[in-house]
């Protein structure tokens, strides 16, 4: 919460009791993915008139200056940023319990390597599979 807080204060974000309470809950989810609908529920279950526009633009602004991470699938979902310090990293998802674990290699010059004269101008790496704890269970079986 501490880190989070500084944050925005150096990104010159007021510390709102609502920012301060959507933090709290999104800390909750360093290690897997939650809805925005969770997000919007949970919110709206402290501020019933919180609109979708509030929750959207903070979650953007959340983004934006490194609290939180998106990934885009079937729907949109967010995690708290698991490592402040490294906010370049990636992850591997469990497809089973949804686990994230975070990756701290970039393979990107891999992927440049195979395209002089190109311009990358970003990239998201993600690997699926089976978590230890996961694979372990479905090998006991």
């Amino acid at each position: 919460m501490e880190k989070a807080i500084a944050i925005l204060k150096k990104n010159n974000y007021k510390v709102t009791k609502q920012r301060t309470d959507l933090i709290e809950y999104l800390s909750k989810f360093t290690v897997q993915y939650v809805s925005i609908n969770d997000i919007a529920s949970y919110m709206r279950s402290l501020y019933p008139g919180m609109s979708n526009n509030t929750i959207y633009r903070n979650l953007k602004e959340f983004s934006e200056i490194g609290l939180v991470e998106y990934q885009e699938k079937d729907k949109t979902l967010v995690k708290y940023q698991c490592d402040f310090e490294h906010r370049h990293h990636h992850h591997f998802v469990c497809k089973n319990c949804g686990k994230v674990t975070e990756l701290r290699a970039c393979p990107i010059e891999f992927f440049t390597d195979q395209l002089p004269g190109y311009t990358v101008e970003g990239h998201a790496i993600e690997v699926y599979g089976l978590c230890a704890d996961c694979t372990k269970k479905l090998n006991s079986k």
